[in-house]
């Protein structure tokens, strides 16, 4: 028995790959993560895209912000009874297709662990997706990194002070979910040389994307969006070998 975790990319359903598409195909049965079970996701979208499959939602409190809270943890362990109960009766696959990739700040992560506490045995594999980060830096242009130049991933809910600690120990700096935080963002951007060449997306892929300057913010974002910092002092081809 098998639990797959399959990357589908940000929203994009052209940025999937291959591979991805045919494990959805194959599998038994596809599941996917939504905040209400009356609701398609993203990633719903994405597998609707490529099969003609009916996938298994999974209500997860994918918009708590909280940490570990009783709600996130009751959902955990419901959607991991849904996939071991699966497993335990005859499904030989269970692909969960995820936003991006299934190894980067994924709601798998969770399922997978719970699901293996219930089944030891279960294998356990996953298909990488392209991130945000990259889908961004595609649609804006902006090269995430060259020569012997660091990169530097966080999510804005670790604090504003992790990012900008990060911009003082990274060359490119980019970060997830930026929400409510992303005015003390553009202030940190601002203050330290950095707002110039900055780029933000959001509902990258969907009808109502957003990719542009940092700069030409205001107040608040998506939940779900990105900004990229790229590294300074770039002075011609090859500069940073």
């Amino acid at each position: 028995m098998r639990l797959i975790g399959v990357g589908v990319g940000p929203g994009d359903p052209e940025l999937v790959t291959v591979k991805g598409v045919r494990v959805l195909r194959e599998a038994d049965v596809v599941v996917v993560p939504v905040m209400d079970a009356d609701e398609q996701g993203r990633a719903e979208a994405t597998v609707r895209a490529h099969t003609d499959r009916e996938p298994l939602r999974l209500v997860f409190a994918l918009d708590d912000r909280g940490g570990p809270t009783a709600e996130r943890l009751s959902a955990w362990e419901a959607a991991a009874d849904q996939v071991a109960q699966l497993l335990s009766t005859g499904t030989q696959s269970v692909a969960f297709a995820t936003i991006g990739d299934p190894n980067v700040y994924s709601t798998f992560t969770y399922l997978a662990d719970a699901v293996r506490e219930r089944l030891p045995q279960v294998i356990v594999e996953t298909v990488p997706g392209i991130t945000a980060m990259q889908d961004l830096a595609a649609r804006s242009g902006t090269v995430l990194c060259e020569g012997t130049e660091s990169l530097a991933l966080l999510p804005l809910t670790a604090g504003v002070p992790a990012f900008e600690e990060a911009l003082t120990h990274f060359d490119t700096v980019v970060a997830y979910k930026g929400g409510r935080r992303m005015p003390q963002v553009l202030e940190v951007l601002a203050r330290l040389g950095r707002l110039d060449g900055a780029v933000y997306g959001a509902a990258l892929g969907l009808p109502n994307e957003q990719v542009g300057p940092a700069a030409e913010l205001s107040g608040e974002t998506p939940y779900l969006s990105t900004v990229i910092v790229p590294a300074a002092g770039r002075t011609g081809r090859g500069s940073k070998l």
